[in-house]
């Protein structure tokens, strides 16, 4: 099966409308469910994977915990691979390094010894000897931008990465660094990897305008709200089903769990009522569709996931109906 493939960036390359995000594997999912959705996904033409050396246990190793920008300094143990390793042993398994568009991300500091190092660990854990996109994992503000892309072209360079980008950077922070990249003549963030949903939309304002001017690639993680959007929880904390997202991660409720996204949720449920389509589906189909947007991540723990996503995606939305879901919440 055949996505769409749109621009990355001013690199001349493709990639798919929708990517699958690998964070479930090891964390919320086994290997051999991680290899079927992985399976499953690559049929289905979602060739581009993202994974991070922050995703799953790391075979028993304390890991911190860092999503979507909560400070969240609890540290959990888990018997469970990282996601880099179930990624590179189905890699090497499948025999699919040359099919798949691989991005992973670095989340340990920007200091250029430690990109260098990151880097090499990260290889080793997906068995490869090159990443097409690699990407800081969140601002380090305690490094300056020229030591951290000084450091990424240098791989570049050497030929273990293709491309570069970054995640979680406010508008000032991305124009900080491609303005030092043009300073330098270094290669330039051709991508970025906002949270962007019906309750995370801080970035419509400055960051997404941008990102279209500047031709960056727009790659948001969560467009379901790490599942709050399926419309499965309630305010009462206690209430949280077990093994969900938001009982593994419990800082997700700091962001989600609010008057405002609680409406949203019950008029997202009754629009999709009364279109007669999953409430999920309508969700996704509205993060799709900012024109900023060149594909969605899809956390999937079931093929099925991936099926909502592509459902979502050749749905497509009424400008109009986008613009009354927008409006939910504000009152």
């Amino acid at each position: 099966m055949a996505l769409e493939q749109r621009p990355l960036g001013r690199t001349g390359r493709t990639i798919p409308a929708i990517a699958l995000g690998c964070v479930t594997f090891g964390r919320e999912i086994s290997e051999d469910d991680s290899y079927r959705v992985m399976d499953y996904a690559l049929d289905k033409g979602l060739n581009l994977f993202d994974t991070a050396e922050a995703y799953g246990g790391g075979n028993s190793q304390r890991t911190r915990l860092e999503t979507m920008g909560v400070s969240d300094q609890r540290e959990v143990t888990t018997e469970m691979s990282s996601s880099e390793n179930i990624v590179g042993r189905w890699m090497q398994k499948r025999g699919t390094r040359n099919d798949i568009i691989l991005m992973t991300k670095f989340s340990t500091g920007g200091s250029a010894e430690n990109v260098h190092r990151a880097l090499d660990d990260s290889l080793d854990r997906l068995r490869t000897d090159r990443v097409d996109i690699y990407k800081l994992h969140r601002p380090y503000p305690d490094v300056p931008d020229d030591e951290t892309l000084g450091a990424l072209a240098e791989e570049i360079d050497a030929g273990r990465v293709e491309v570069i980008g970054c995640s979680q950077h406010s508008a000032a922070q991305l124009r900080h660094a491609l303005d030092t990249s043009a300073f330098r003549g270094w290669p330039r963030y051709e991508m970025t990897q906002p949270g962007y949903n019906l309750g995370l939309r801080a970035d419509e304002k400055d960051l997404l305008p941008m990102c279209i001017e500047e031709e960056i690639a727009v790659t948001p993680f969560s467009p379901m709200g790490a599942g709050f959007f399926t419309g499965k929880y309630t305010p009462n904390h206690a209430d949280i089903p077990k093994g969900t997202r938001f009982d593994i991660m419990p800082a997700h409720a700091d962001l989600y769990f609010n008057d405002r996204n609680f409406r949203t949720v019950e008029r997202l449920r009754n629009k999709a009522a009364e279109m007669g389509i999953p409430m999920t589906r309508l969700a996704m189909a509205w993060s799709m569709t900012h024109p900023a947007i060149t594909a969605a991540l899809v956390g999937a723990r079931k093929p099925a996931h991936i099926d909502n996503a592509i459902a979502a995606f050749e749905m497509g939305l009424d400008p109009e109906l986008r613009a009354e879901m927008s409006s939910w919440g504000d009152g």
